[in-house]
């Protein structure tokens, strides 16, 4: 059975689908945009092309399909040269469309490609991980990393829809799928105090019989946000509080090496610091704090950096951040377990106060 979320966004409004298996549906519309005269290209990495070979031919058949390294190395400059060179390639115009059919790498970069390529053509998103299918593939984010930081170049870019087979998580190694969690375990925090309760009372599996009911509820909750705030442009709050832990997170990534930390593995080390935060400003207790150390860890997540980071270099990506406004880093916060909030107006010190928390030096 085929369950269908929308993200209503005016003339960029999309369907979010859900199933077991939507081989049949990708290949519908991949048939209608043939039928119609569009040319079709596909990115995938090589780890899913070479673990779900079957899923890809019953999905795209003999279309082009472009599959590279996994990894965020290959979310940088070189990587989306390499993409746009593809597109050129097969004489994609501006009614072609791409297929981004992997994790949060593939679907950030095709998605890039796709809103350079000729000023914008259609994209779809196909997510194979657990992290993709909850978040990376909902909202219009796309980018690649620098040097510098994060997904400091990119661009907002809706995918014209998203299939979210569960069936794909079967073959995902069970680091990645962990990694998948800590973006469960953000909505939880920022905005569903239930979720959480649930997630506490037994880790979510692969084999969780609610798996498939949580991956919905996490879209329907980054949905609203995004349909608040497409473009995170509120003052206060809005599509910003989906960064939860992403400010710690993102400069444990730079910091590290991009690869050294899977996303969702430096999420959650974020996540860790957050609550530290939040407990600093007096918003959560200890105990709070220790419950979210404690779910993490639960979900076989780090909470702590492998080996130390030196502070120097954390503050200065973070001072980097895509999120900085007025040459200050922006938080979120939690004011309790199920509700979070903005801050602007955290100092340095105590910033690294909360990076020593999680063992920076």
């Amino acid at each position: 059975m085929v369950d269908t979320l929308n993200v209503s966004l005016g003339t960029r409004s999309y369907p979010i689908r859900f199933g077991a298996d939507l081989s049949a549906e990708v290949r519908g519309e991949i048939t209608r945009l043939v039928s119609a005269g569009r040319r079709i290209a596909v990115l995938t990495d090589q780890n899913f092309a070479r673990a779900q070979a079957g899923a890809l031919g019953a999905m795209f058949g003999d279309a082009p399909i472009l599959a590279v390294e996994p990894g965020e190395g290959t979310k940088s400059i070189a990587g989306l040269g390499r993409m746009l060179d593809f597109l050129a390639a097969q004489k994609l115009d501006r009614g072609g469309a791409l297929f981004a059919v992997g994790g949060g790498v593939i679907g950030d970069l095709g998605g890039f490609a796709a809103a350079s390529w000729l000023r914008g053509i259609d994209f779809y998103q196909v997510p194979t991980t657990l992290l993709a299918m909850v978040d990376s593939s909902v909202g219009g984010k796309t980018g690649i990393n620098l040097a510098a930081g994060k997904n400091l170049a990119g661009a907002f870019h809706q995918p014209r829809g998203v299939f979210i087979s569960t069936m794909l998580l079967a073959t995902l190694p069970p680091r990645e799928f962990a990694a998948g969690l800590a973006e469960v375990i953000k909505y939880g925090l920022l905005g569903d105090a239930d979720l959480f309760a649930r997630l506490e009372k037994s880790p979510l599996t692969v084999a969780s019989a609610d798996l498939a009911s949580v991956i919905r509820r996490c879209c329907a909750a980054k949905a609203r946000i995004v349909e608040a705030d497409e473009f995170e442009s509120a003052k206060d709050g809005g599509r910003a509080l989906l960064n939860l832990g992403h400010t710690f997170g993102h400069a444990i990534e730079n910091a590290a090496g991009y690869g050294e930390y899977l996303h969702g593995e430096a999420v959650a080390i974020g996540l860790v610091a957050a609550a530290r935060l939040s407990r600093e400003l007096g918003f959560v207790t200890a105990a709070d704090e220790s419950r979210i150390a404690a779910m993490l860890a639960a979900h076989a997540l780090p909470t702590r950096l492998r080996a130390p980071l030196p502070l120097a270099a954390l503050m200065a990506a973070m001072a980097r951040d895509k999120k900085v406004r007025a040459g200050l880093p922006r938080f979120v916060v939690l004011k309790k377990i199920g509700e979070a909030a903005t801050n602007d107006y955290v100092t340095p010190a105590l910033a690294e106060a909360c990076f020593r928390s999680v063992g920076a030096t």
